[in-house]
């Protein structure tokens, strides 16, 4: 297994110590604090398997395959941490977790059909602005938690929700019109 592909698999094996330390009580001065650094771990792990397997010519059907997955793991395993911490509407998490599986479906029309869809820039924008929603939510949080009331990184965190849904919305729409002849084809 190439470095790349064991980068994504860390990435998934990272998942259950986040949801751990985001949502234990018993770690509440500075449980969600961890959960925020495992969190940009994986982060950048996404962000250098890619670059890697693309440098050195190691990229592999696993690879494509299981690095999106583990995107999508952590990102909606994050979503759902959010929601049960009440710190982001589910109806957001629904129309976000809605949008991968959507784009996912869609992916495998295309695959069946010989057709590779690439990741486009409006997804790539849409990721990291969740991402970045996901610690300013989590980081405010832990603030809240410790008797720190930070009210500027209530703002950023309410904006970056709002931002990181628009772009969820628009890459949707981005998706299926550079790629509507493939549901064409498949009538």
């Amino acid at each position: 297994m190439n470095l790349p592909n064991k980068l994504t698999l860390f990435r998934v094996i990272l998942i259950p110590f986040f949801v751990f330390f985001v949502l234990a009580p018993w770690f509440e001065g500075y449980g969600k604090f961890i959960a925020v650094a495992i969190f940009i771990v994986a982060s950048l792990t996404d962000m250098l398997d890619g670059k890697i397997a693309r440098k050195y010519n190691l990229v592999t059907d696993f690879g494509k395959f299981m690095d999106p997955l583990a995107d999508k793991l952590l990102v909606s395993s994050a979503l759902i941490c959010l929601v049960e911490l009440k710190c982001l509407a589910a109806w957001i998490v629904i129309i976000i977790i809605a949008r991968e599986f959507a784009i996912s479906g869609f992916r495998l029309v295309a695959a069946d059909n010989g057709i590779v869809i690439a990741a486009s820039y409006w997804g790539k924008f849409k990721t990291t602005f969740q991402m970045l929603m996901i610690i300013a939510l989590i980081i405010e949080k832990q603030l809240v938690e410790i008797n720190l009331v930070c009210l500027p990184l209530h703002y950023v965190g309410v904006a970056l929700t709002y931002v990181a849904l628009i772009l969820t919305i628009v890459s949707l729409i981005d998706y299926f019109a550079k790629n509507i002849n493939v549901l064409k084809e498949q009538k």
